[in-house]
């Protein structure tokens, strides 16, 4: 995460959005007065929109959490996927 003052960002913005968009990062801008504001590439908050969605069932979350436990325990089985052109 990258912070900034407001003049600072509103003088390099250019360079404030090139470095959250290619670090895949956030940038922070402070201000004196107000609440602060969150600056993010669109790929960033799409993922985290996407993985707020997968979160928002309780009983997906449960599914992904044991997902990711056989991951790291070496239980994943690597399958081959269809083709959908074949018929």
């Amino acid at each position: 995460m990258q912070i900034f003052t407001y003049t600072d960002a509103r003088n390099n913005l250019k360079t404030v959005l090139d470095r959250v968009i290619d670090d895949s990062d956030v940038a922070v801008i402070t201000r004196k007065e107000g609440q602060h504001a969150v600056v993010m590439g669109q790929d960033y908050y799409n993922s985290i929109m996407e993985t707020l969605h997968l979160m928002s069932s309780p009983s997906n979350a449960a599914h992904l959490a044991k997902s990711i436990a056989e991951l790291r325990a070496s239980k994943a089985i690597e399958r081959e996927l269809l083709d959908e052109t074949e018929d």
